[in-house]
């Protein structure tokens, strides 16, 4: 019996209902709320096969753009003209997968930056590291880098946050905050101490433009000697420090710019001019100095570009010149002196140092005059082009982390091989 003849069956048996109700019509009211529906899911799914083809053409045209830069870097002979590929690129080669691993610097530095801000200071598993969007960008363009940042990321959480501690009285916050303290090798000291890294400038292409923020504290006055640095060759110069007694002295590349210090607390008067035209005003007091120096972003080494000196906050001086030539070196950067070629150091300064941070493009006036105001160290991890950040508050042990999240961290050591001549940790601060 079918559907039908069952209704009929029905208006048969029950006559009083068959007159005023059409039972067909709520037979089938659920057919037509389920074709609805269906109607609905059809639609969801049109919709994500469109959303589906868009994606596979942009997956296409990536896959494109790889095939083009590829070819260019195989044509190019890209180890002798780096450079310029990257000039003609705008900075936008990222590593070929499975085939060429090149990293931009920058779009790491970038990615790193944002998937920092958006993590702020809640401590992540890997896997949960992985759901922000810029971290998994990250791992896919160079997995290594990427637990490297993850890493160095959950150490700095874990030094800076958990390790905190809460006093029982008024709940007042005590951070760890210290220095680190160098003895130099003036008149013939055999300490030498001094904190190793594999920081290379080379790697970050600081010629096209650079930053270094850092504090000092002089303990000593004296010729030629290096808060910290790296020098492989004359052309090669990455050195921090001072010269001729009272002078500082910024080696960058193949300049060695000798400037003036001046204290920010003294007006810049001719006055206070000695004969020889010096600014005697480097004090060994226990006096902290905030030093940053710039040199300009620019596409290409070309031609010159501006390389800016600021003390305590305010610029000093400005001079021009063109560091063109990078690369042939492995070396890395050494605190509390500095490195020559075959990993030797060199020219050691007794000094205190904190806050040492590098960064791969220029900052401004403003950015300077905000560092410095306080007269204190800031936090600038989470800064835009960030590559290198030692800020020495772990008050204890052989290592000095990198919170870059490019994993360079330092280790403390001395020529005596003694570790009671390491470095010193110290409260004493800006």
């Amino acid at each position: 019996m079918n559907l039908k003849e069952h209704i009929e069956k029905f208006d048969e048996l029950h006559p009083e209902y068959s007159e005023d109700i059409d039972y067909t019509d709520k037979l089938f009211a659920g057919i037509d709320e389920l074709e609805s529906v269906i109607q609905d899911r059809d639609r969801i799914i049109e919709n994500l096969k469109n959303e589906s083809t868009e994606l596979k053409n942009q997956i296409l045209a990536l896959q494109k753009e790889k095939s083009n830069i590829l070819e260019e870097l195989k044509k190019s002979g890209w180890l002798e003209n780096k450079v310029t590929l990257s000039s003609k690129y705008k900075g936008n080669i990222k590593t070929i997968l499975g085939e060429i691993k090149v990293v931009d610097t920058k779009i790491i530095s970038m990615l790193t930056t944002v998937g920092r801000k958006k993590q702020a200071n809640q401590k992540l598993t890997w896997k949960g590291w992985l759901t922000i969007p810029e971290n998994r960008y990250l791992y896919e363009i160079n997995e290594s880098v990427a637990k490297d940042v993850y890493n160095a990321t959950t150490e700095y959480i874990r030094r800076n946050f958990e390790d905190r501690k809460i006093s029982r009285g008024g709940g007042a916050v005590t951070e760890k905050n210290y220095s680190l303290t160098f003895s130099g090798n003036a008149g013939g000291g055999s300490l030498n101490n001094h904190v190793t890294t594999n920081f290379n400038p080379d790697t970050y292409n600081l010629n096209l433009g650079f930053t270094v923020s850092y504090w000092v504290r002089p303990d000593e006055i004296g010729n030629t000697m290096f808060a910290f640095g790296r020098k492989h060759a004359n052309n090669q110069r990455f050195t921090f420090g001072i010269n001729r007694k009272r002078q500082s002295f910024f080696g960058i590349g193949s300049n060695t710019g000798v400037k003036s210090w001046v204290n920010m607390d003294t007006p810049v008067e001719e006055s206070l001019l000695d004969e020889s035209g010096d600014y005697w005003n480097l004090k060994t007091d226990g006096t902290w100095y905030h030093i940053v120096v710039t040199y300009d972003d620019r596409s290409d080494t070309s031609s010159s570009t501006a390389r800016k000196v600021y003390v305590n906050g305010v610029l000093r001086q400005t001079d021009n010149f063109n560091w063109s030539n990078t690369g042939g070196s492995t070396d890395g950067m050494i605190f509390g002196g500095r490195r020559t070629s075959g990993n030797q150091y060199d020219n050691g300064w007794a000094c205190g140092l904190q806050d040492v941070a590098i960064f791969n493009t220029a900052k401004d006036s403003d950015w300077v005059a905000n560092v410095y105001r306080g007269k204190s160290e800031t936090d600038l991890s989470g800064d835009s082009g960030i590559v290198g950040y030692w800020r020495f508050n772990e008050g204890s042990g052989t290592t000095a982390y990198d919170s870059s999240g490019n994993g360079n961290h330092g280790t403390l050591t001395a020529e005596s091989g003694d570790t009671t001549d390491y470095p010193t940790w110290s409260t004493d601060k800006p």
